[in-house]
């Protein structure tokens, strides 16, 4: 046993570990996820710029090809055309040149005749020679010049003659390199169209193809992805199970071994206890009558009554009888009128009113609640204490009272209902009928907030026993409801006068319901609303326009929402009620939480309407009535201001008594 609980722990703590390893596992899948979607991204880019360079390059190959036939086009009649701009360049130097030549071979034949006149001039005889000698100096100088000349001319002719053979020949080789170009083109055009562009473009194709069929891949590994997360959650929740079940299965082996434990010390001590041997007769054989007697009574049950409950009725008596005072209590509030008549009473407040009317009911509660015990006593029921008894269901009576008094003046007939809605959510969620422990989540809830619990825990102590001082504090935490329906009461009912006075109005209009008016100080109108009013009637009177125009459109529409929600809802809960059979409990008290709330919805929608038919009359009243509304409001206040302020400065005090009108946008002041 000890070794399966080993075994146990540490395939537990194995376990243990493995979400922390699920973790890591489904951060590395997110991580994949992500890289993968960049990766699958990056991959359709790829794509796309294989496809546009494809395309691309493809036009540059088109267009390459285009430019280079027309360039070979060109250079071809380029090179034809200075083969023969240099044939004729190089025909006309020829003849030219020969022109020359024979040109310069006449002006030497000149010169050489010049040279020979002038050798025949220096022969001739000597009279009047100087004349003769200097012109035929001047001759021979010019002809010397000329034979110069014409040397020059000739080694210029024949430079030119070399450059024009030079010429025929360098185009020749211009011609012969062209054709050598062109067709190098050709050639070089032919193996980029027919062989490298094909290869690349099948390349790209299959790089392109690749892209995309990898990318495909990447991306469908998503949905691998979500299907291994899916998976490590199942584990999860696996690994999570089977921890439990093993820490179950070590608690109920550690069960096993406890009463193992137990059955072995149980066996020892009978087997040298005299329990044994008086099953064995005499002779070493079993009994058989001992061991029947024995197996009939194995054990023998001593039982002790701890704060014993002498019958049934005795254990339901505080139920019935809180549930008779908060009855008798709601029926005290029902039978008379509540709001107190102040005829020949002067200066009556209203804390003065609420607390007069509750002491003459009070007076009646406590009456009912001793009656009501009395009753308990004289039937029979088991009681501990009667006086405390007694006590228990005065003060009982007595809270009850306060709480439904409360509630009756705040909100009337509503309050009334509420208090009737009430007695439903106690009864079974007080524990009166059954331990709070068995009861749904609902009524547990609500258990500490009613004030039922209290009052029969405290009446229980009182029938069953008294234990460590729980009578005080239940009688105390029961007090405290009474201490807030005073609060409620003296403090909250005051403010709600116009929530009444709706109520009243709305009563009375009924013709159904008998209802009492409204005895509470103080106007209908807020001082706020009453300035405003006066300091710009015509605004004042557009403001309030615009809202009960909106309000008017609204109110058709939230009267019919209430009235099917008050109508469907309910009717499927009572469905429900019907088809169920252990959550009767919860729908009823559903339903009875839904119809408050209709309720509250509904008083919510009267009361903005009643507020803004009270903001439409005052301001179709006169400035003298609201000025003496303000006065009759403030009465009490200025006359104490005026007595305080008189001695010293009388100006102060009709200060005090008249207030200042901010003016209106017309100009106007209020008189």
């Amino acid at each position: 046993m000890q070794h399966t609980r080993s075994t146990i722990a540490k395939l537990t703590t194995k376990l243990t570990d493995t979400p922390e390893q699920t973790r890591t596992a489904r951060q590395a899948l997110d991580d994949a996820r992500t890289l993968g979607i960049d990766t699958a991204e990056g991959l359709a880019g790829v794509s796309t710029l294989i496809g546009t360079t494809q395309t691309s390059l493809n036009g540059f190959v088109t267009s390459t090809s285009e430019a280079l036939d027309q360039g070979s086009s060109l250079l071809s009649q380029a090179a034809a055309q200075a083969n023969q701009s240099v044939g004729t360049v190089t025909g006309t130097i020829s003849a030219a040149n020969q022109q020359v030549g024979g040109l310069i071979n006449t002006a030497e034949d000149i010169n050489q005749a010049n040279a020979d006149i002038i050798d025949q001039l220096k022969g001739l005889p000597n009279t009047n020679r100087e004349p003769l000698q200097s012109a035929i100096a001047t001759l021979e100088s010019r002809n010397s010049e000329l034979a110069g000349a014409l040397g020059n001319l000739d080694s210029l002719n024949t430079t030119i003659g070399n450059a024009s053979t030079d010429t025929a020949g360098l185009a020749q080789h211009l011609n012969t390199a062209t054709q050598t170009t062109v067709r190098e083109a050709n050639t070089a055009r032919g193996t980029i169209t027919s062989g490298a562009i094909p290869q690349l473009n099948t390349g790209l194709n299959a790089l392109r193809s690749t892209a995309s069929t990898l990318s495909t891949g990447i991306t469908s590994q998503g949905s691998l992805i979500d299907q291994s997360k899916h998976t490590l959650d199942q584990l999860d929740k696996a690994t999570s199970t089977t921890v439990t079940a093993l820490r179950d299965t070590d608690k109920a082996l550690a069960g096993v071994q406890t009463k193992l434990d137990t059955l072995a010390t149980d066996i020892k001590a009978l087997s040298i206890s005299s329990s044994l041997s008086s099953l064995i007769g005499t002779d070493g054989k079993l009994d058989a009558a001992t061991i029947a007697d024995f197996m009939l009574s194995p054990t023998v049950i001593s039982e002790q009554a701890v704060y014993p409950v002498a019958s049934y009725g005795s254990g339901m008596a505080p139920l019935f009888t809180t549930l008779s005072l908060w009855v008798g209590a709601f029926v005290l509030v029902v039978i008379p009128k509540l709001e107190t008549d102040d005829e020949g009473i002067d200066d009556l407040t209203p804390t003065q009113g609420y607390l007069g009317r509750f002491l003459l009911l009070a007076t009646l509660a406590a009456v009912q609640g001793l009656v009501t015990a009395t009753g308990d006593l004289v039937i029979g029921i088991q009681c501990a204490s009667a006086p405390v008894f007694l006590l228990t269901c005065v003060i009982t009576s007595l809270v009850y009272m306060s709480v439904i008094f409360a509630l009756s003046t705040m909100f009337m007939h509503v309050g009334k209902g509420v208090c009737v809605a009430l007695v439903i959510l106690q009864v079974p969620g007080a524990s009166g009928l059954y331990p709070i422990e068995m009861m749904p989540a609902f009524f547990r809830a609500i258990y500490p907030l009613l004030p039922f619990t209290y009052s029969i825990d405290a009446m229980r102590e009182t029938i069953g026993g008294f234990y460590d001082g729980l009578w005080f504090a239940y009688i105390g935490k029961l007090l405290v409801f009474a201490v807030l329906a005073f609060a409620l009461g003296l403090g909250a009912r005051p403010k709600l006068a116009n929530l009444n006075r709706l109520f009243v109005r709305e009563i009375k209009e009924s013709d159904m319901i008998i209802g009492e008016p409204v005895h509470l100080p103080g106007s209908e109108y807020r001082v706020t609303q009453a300035i405003a009013a006066l300091a710009d009637r015509d605004e004042y009177r557009h403001a309030i326009e615009r809202r009960a125009a909106k309000f008017a459109y609204q109110y058709p529409r939230l009267l019919l929402g209430a009235l099917i929600a008050g109508f469907v809802v309910p009717a499927a809960l009572i469905i429900v009620f019907a088809l169920t059979t252990s959550e009767k409990i919860v729908v009823m008290g559903t339903w009875l939480a839904w119809v408050l709330i209709i309720m509250g919805f509904l008083m919510v929608v009267e009361f903005m309407r009643d507020s803004i038919r009270r903001q439409t009359e005052l301001g179709n009243l006169s400035d003298e009535s609201i000025r003496a509304m303000l006065y009759g409001h403030n009465a009490k206040r200025r006359d104490a201001s005026a007595e305080r302020h008189e001695e010293a400065d009388p100006s102060a005090a009709v200060t005090a008594i008249i207030p200042t009108i901010p003016p209106t946008k017309e100009g106007r002041h209020a008189r």
